[in-house]
């Protein structure tokens, strides 16, 4: 939503290939390190064969691999064998090694998640986004960064607790940004290709350590948006997957993790719904954690439309941020906490 996105070819010299070229968005540069993302980029596409290869960069964008590919849709998502590719997409890409991508960024070895880490960071932007003049009182009461500073100290107690008493989600390499549009398939599979890799996952603007649990849990937000719609800042939560779909996601992951692990050759149907279930408890109780960073992203996005510099926004990133904090809100409750 923040990028632009060009194709580059030319016609009249044969064998040349198409390329990506792709300029970035304003407000992008407060919350995204692109030097880092471009190492990122480097070592999951040379070491892993994950993502496009950089060709060329630029002061405001790059140029890069372009695959002969669709973008996935909103209605994609809930296709069973899709969802079940992108599960095990999404296995293969936690697999990768975390310190593998975080020295080849400069970082030690003591990182912290990226869900703890940006919420904190960014908060800093969205309260100058809200102190200026074009921000409305209505949307300051609807997103209180007070009250949601203390409620976030209180969720993120909270789920250490819970993670110590039931055990911890695993730490990875996140995507954490899993939207339709971020997912592409392959128009054509190359011989030997397994299927699931058809699916090929772009943008890490925002790729990051963080628990396995928050990663699925966001794409599972992304079922309940479609932003090519009339409304497309509003997130519907009776879209969110249900038990069987969340299976069916679970079941690929769970599948291909133990395929990439030193994980016993046979597991039972009894192991695998206790791995199920106690996945899915994982990603309720990180789910939270999903709605609070993106809220708060919404804000700092905001910034172009508060000042009047972009006229007429395409996307309301309040209203994006004031629906995500009231999910944030509402999940926490139903989990229990009294914030």
């Amino acid at each position: 939503m923040t990028n632009a996105v060009f194709f580059v070819s030319c016609s009249r010299v044969e064998g040349t290939r198409i390329l990506l070229l792709r300029i970035y968005g304003p407000s992008s540069g407060a919350l995204i390190s692109r030097p880092k993302e471009l190492q990122t980029l480097h070592v999951l596409s040379s070491k892993y064969h994950i993502g496009p290869r950089v060709y060329g960069t630029f002061e405001n964008g790059r140029v890069e691999e372009h695959f002969d590919a669709t973008t996935l849709t909103a209605e994609d998502l809930r296709d069973p064998q899709i969802s079940s590719w992108i599960g095990a997409r999404m296995a293969e890409l936690h697999d990768v090694d975390v310190q593998d991508v975080e020295e080849a960024r400069g970082e030690d070895s003591h990182w912290d998640i990226a869900a703890m880490q940006n919420v904190q960071s960014w908060l800093i932007f969205a309260r100058e986004v809200l102190a200026l003049p074009g921000v409305s009182g209505d949307v300051l009461r609807a997103l209180d960064l007070d009250a949601f500073e203390s409620q976030w100290r209180q969720y993120a107690h909270w789920l250490q607790e819970v993670e110590s008493a039931e055990g911890v989600s695993r730490r990875v390499f996140a995507h954490n940004d899993t939207q339709y549009g971020n997912l592409l398939r392959l128009k054509a599979l190359k011989d030997g290709m397994p299927e699931h890799r058809q699916i090929i996952v772009v943008d890490f603007e925002y790729s990051a350590p963080n628990a396995a649990a928050f990663d699925i849990a966001n794409h599972f937000h992304e079922w309940t948006v479609n932003y090519h719609s009339d409304v497309p800042h509003q997130l519907k939560p009776v879209l969110y997957p249900s038990k069987d779909e969340r299976r069916n996601f679970y079941r690929s992951y769970i599948t291909h993790t133990l395929a990439t692990a030193d994980a016993p050759a046979y597991v039972s149907d009894e192991e695998r719904d206790e791995a199920m279930a106690r996945l899915d408890r994982q990603v309720r109780v990180w789910s939270p954690a999903s709605h609070a960073m993106w809220a708060v992203w919404g804000v700092v996005q905001a910034r172009e439309m508060v000042e009047s510099k972009d006229g007429e926004s395409e996307f309301d990133y309040l209203g994006y941020a004031a629906c995500r904090m009231e999910g944030f809100r509402r999940e926490v409750s139903a989990l229990g906490l009294s914030i």
